[in-house]
């Protein structure tokens, strides 16, 4: 099984990212990345590994074909047999979630397996 975390450069998603690493270190599975904001380039693996030295040979980077990044995270889950979905939260204003959506809301309500969502720490 595998440990898939929606990734964006951002400290929710670097938050997400260290959950997920300290999650596959428990059980030793792999952690996959999925792109969450479009067209973002996620960093090379090699450059997670220094980061969260924790996850040395964990890390794989995957897109789903699916244009909503939302639905490629579920995507990927659901190829990928995930045993968990990991995604950071960031604050927004009650109006903000109604006229933008919300990418997480989708993954915690279309994911086939749990879900892990973080905060990162106060700056």
């Amino acid at each position: 099984m595998t440990v898939v975390v929606a990734y964006a450069d951002t400290p929710p998603g670097h938050a997400a990212v260290e959950a997920a690493v300290t999650e596959s270190v428990r059980e030793q599975e792999p952690v996959v990345l999925v792109p969450a904001v479009r067209g973002e380039v996620p960093p090379e693996v090699a450059e997670l590994e220094r980061r969260w030295p924790g996850a040395a040979g964990r890390f794989e980077v995957e897109r789903g074909d699916l244009g909503d990044p939302s639905d490629a995270v579920v995507q990927v889950a659901q190829r990928r047999d995930a045993r968990l979905v990991v995604l950071g939260l960031r604050a927004r204003t009650p109006v903000g979630k109604l006229v933008f959506g919300s990418t997480a809301q989708r993954i915690l309500l279309d994911a086939t397996c749990p879900v892990l969502a973080v905060k990162p720490p106060p700056a």
